[in-house]
Parts: structure tokens; sequence; C-alpha cells
């Protein structure tokens, strides 16, 4: 992820109430060092944030959609996935004028009124990665079979068929052994 001033919002200079942003993000914005998507061939992603701004707190609706091109965990062909999904956070300003940001809830996060710019590229960079299932599989055609690579389905068939294991004939006798329970 790299850190550019486009991410940067200025609140101090807008006015009340609601305004609206749109970003385009692809590979290399989520290239770097502490990326975790290195399985992802492609993304493409767009987010529309919805910003409102309030006297001492600030409402952001993160809207994610896109695409990303993936690896098929099943069958390793390639395919596109849809991405969707959205977020919500709250940016309360504190009063306090310390240079590090107070300890984060989950939707709330605390920022000093000092500050004069927001930075939402590392939420930007987390809502996007929330939003790629884990499991990334084809989807299923119309008719509810799968569009995974059929020749990887098979060979993934015949992979499973495991030998029967040869029985072992030590514990045989052990199975004619009769315990009689005591009352």
């Amino acid at each position: 992820m790299k850190r550019s001033m486009e991410f940067e919002l200025a609140w101090q200079g807008m006015k009340l109430g609601e305004h609206n942003f749109e970003f385009q993000l692809g590979k290399d914005f989520f290239t770097g060092e502490h990326s975790s998507l290195e399985d992802i061939v492609d993304i493409e992603a767009k987010v529309e944030l919805k910003f409102v701004k309030h006297e001492t707190f600030f409402e952001l609706h993160f809207d994610i959609g896109g695409y990303i091109i993936t690896p098929c965990d099943r069958c390793g062909d390639e395919f596109r996935m849809e991405l969707w999904d959205e977020f919500d956070l709250i940016v309360k300003l504190d009063d306090s004028e310390r240079d590090e940001m107070m300890e984060e809830d989950a939707d709330v996060v605390f920022i000093p009124r000092s500050e004069t710019v927001l930075d939402i590229s590392k939420w930007l960079y987390e809502f996007v990665v929330l939003s790629i299932p884990l499991q990334r599989i084809h989807p299923d055609d119309a008719e509810g079979k799968s569009t995974c690579n059929q020749e990887a389905l098979r060979l993934l068939g015949k992979l499973a068929e495991q030998p029967e294991a040869p029985k072992n004939d030590l514990w045989e006798g052990l199975k004619s052994i009769k315990i009689k329970k005591s009352k």
C-alpha cells in the first residue's frame, strides 16, 4: 500500500453535511512490503465513500465494488471474482492535543482536533482486502454445475480414491478376547 495525498481528506475546509468521493484502486495500490495479496493476479476495486461531517465526528460509509483475478482454490485455473461489500466507520474528534491516536474501537476511531487531514488509505486497503472472500472457487453456472476445469476435477477425484489399507493381523487376535463384566 502506497501513501498518497489523493487519499487524504482535508476535513477542516469542508462544510457540515454529506460529501461523496470515489476511488479507483488497482494492483499497484495493494503492492508493498505489508501486502497480503500475493496470490491475486489482478485487482480493480472501486470504492465509493460517503463522508458526512458533523461538529464533533464524521460518518464514513464505504461501498466496495470491482473484481479480482485469482486462481481457483479447487482447480487452480484463474478466474474473475466480483467484489462487493460495505463498511461503516465513525471518526470522533478528540480535544486533547496528543500526537498519538487514542485506542481504536472496531467501528470508532479517535483523532486529535489538531489534525487537518484524514488519511483514509489504511481503511481503503483494509476494507477492500476484507471484501475478498477467503474461499475462491469458480461460481456455478445457471444449471448449478461447477465451472471449474473439468479435467482438473477428474484428476483430483482420481487422487482422492485411496487404495484400502492392508489389514493388520496383529489386532485380529484381540477381537476374540471376551471380557466378563462384574456386577
